[in-house]
């Protein structure tokens, strides 16, 4: 009877330490399981709406919301400038609409700077930046490097003319990195096509404007090409036609002025120098 008793009693203590055991195991998967939940939890991104592109729209388009798509994008990452509601980007049902300014590619994000305000055209003055101001500048096959220019492009501008009052020719580099907002009538910076411009456009400040009309009209501007991604500057560079020649100046050469007194020496008369008075 005491052995059946002791094999029931260490069966009892058996089982119960195994259901310990795997509630410890069950509570281990458990924490585990939570740890992995939280982890997951903060790899989670917060998302939003964004407006992006529903096929190509080209450059003056009137943009309808036909041609624009929600979808979900994350909030970090979303630019200032970009539309994240049809009200803001379209208005009410009387509302004009807005021109694209640059073509949108399918799923591009349609930001600020890619369309106009309510009403306004894709023409140049849609395109000028607060403070600045459009101005023209003559060019010709020399001048305005041989057509390859095109809006969007940035630029270096020179002028040569007389540098001083004897004629003496002379160019100076008066402005650098300037932005091409239209070569002849064209503002659209996805037109590719080479032509011999006769008027580019440049995005200048008001006192540039008064650089730029000074030189045009005293001299000739010429035009240089920037690389895409070239940002120095150089600052104050000129150079004259005798720099360009090696011709040095000749420096003429002032005489020292000298004073004299005469005396009467016998029969003869001397010339004794003395200080000048001023």
């Amino acid at each position: 009877m005491r052995l059946v008793f002791s094999l029931v009693f260490i069966l009892g203590i058996g089982i119960a330490g195994f259901a310990v055991y795997m509630a410890m195991q069950h509570m281990d998967n458990l924490s585990r399981e939570n740890a992995a939940l939280k982890i997951r939890a903060s790899k989670v991104v917060d998302m939003g709406d964004v407006i992006v592109a529903a096929k190509e729209v080209r450059y003056g388009v009137p943009l309808k919301r036909e041609h624009v798509k929600v979808i979900k994008f994350p909030k970090t990452a979303v630019p200032k400038t970009a539309f994240t509601s049809m009200d803001d980007l379209f208005g009410d049902e009387n509302t004009p609409p807005r021109a694209v300014l640059r073509t949108m590619e399918p799923d591009e994000l349609v930001l600020a700077t890619k369309v106009t305000r309510f009403g306004q055209d894709a023409g140049v003055a849609s395109r000028l930046n607060s403070g600045m101001r459009a101005f023209t500048i003559q060019v010709d096959v020399t001048t305005g490097v041989s057509g390859f220019l095109n809006p969007g492009d940035r630029v270096d501008v020179y002028w040569t003319g007389a540098i001083n009052d004897r004629g003496q020719q002379g160019s100076k580099l008066i402005l650098e990195n300037v932005e091409l907002i239209a070569v002849d009538q064209i503002s659209d910076s996805d037109a590719r096509r080479p032509v011999v411009a006769r008027t580019i456009t440049v995005e200048v400040t008001p006192s540039v404007v008064a650089v730029l009309a000074t030189g045009q009209s005293t001299g000739r501007l010429s035009l240089s090409l920037r690389g895409v991604e070239e940002e120095t500057t150089f600052g104050p560079l000129e150079i004259t036609q005798r720099e360009i020649l090696g011709i040095q100046e000749a420096t003429e050469k002032v005489e020292e002025q000298k004073c004299f007194t005469y005396e009467r020496r016998g029969g003869d008369r001397v010339a004794i120098e003395i200080p000048c008075s001023n």
